[in-house]
């Protein structure tokens, strides 16, 4: 992968970007690499983690067909630090056009949050390459805001379990974002959900 839209398909090409937050490296590696196992290609490893760029490098190193991302990228000195790191895509919870910028600047893709109609289109408008919609609102919502914007690419995060997933789908999302919830499935669960 090398261009931003092959980045970007890859990300929510599996309807789920696993969101691995936790406190340092080493949990980091040891939360995703179950993940990975099972067959998940698309995990972010956010900020909020002082150990997540050393988290990213490794994960990135030892599974190369992964696509590894940064999230909580709130300004441009994260983002250039995070693709350093080797992030393939930067996620945020705020629009802040000087991450979408240096992301692109340097080859990542970025999905940058909104929480309203408006901010969906500032942020498509700012060149999001997908929308973190934060927090997650409904099914509803998703498909009332694609009925005016059918072009946007929102991916619901915060509070979306893994069992939700295909309803977001089927809403309209072109993936969601599962944190917490994930991680207190059982990865019988988490492989079975992938298979369908």
């Amino acid at each position: 992968m090398s261009y931003r839209y092959e980045i970007t398909q890859a990300v929510v090409r599996q309807g789920i970007i696993a969101i691995i937050r936790t406190a340092d490296t080493s949990s980091a590696v040891m939360a995703a690499v179950p993940l990975l196992d099972a067959g998940l290609t698309s995990l972010e490893l956010p900020l909020t983690n002082p150990g997540a760029l050393d988290a990213i490098r490794q994960l990135r190193a030892d599974h190369p067909d992964a696509v590894i991302g940064a999230g909580s990228v709130l300004d441009e000195a994260s983002a250039v630090a995070a693709v350093r790191a080797g992030a393939q895509f930067l996620v945020a919870p705020n629009l802040n056009t000087a991450v979408i910028q240096a992301g692109h600047r340097y080859g990542a893709a970025v999905l940058p949050g909104a929480g309203t109609v408006s901010e969906v289109v500032q942020a498509l408008e700012a060149g999001a390459d997908a929308v973190k919609v934060f927090p997650a609102p409904t099914p509803q919502w998703v498909k009332d805001v694609l009925a005016v914007l059918p072009y946007a690419p929102l991916v619901p995060t915060g509070g979306v379990a893994p069992a939700d997933v295909p309803a977001w789908l089927e809403a309209g999302a072109v993936a969601c974002g599962v944190g917490s919830a994930l991680a207190r499935t059982p990865i019988d669960e988490v492989t079975a959900l992938l298979r369908a």
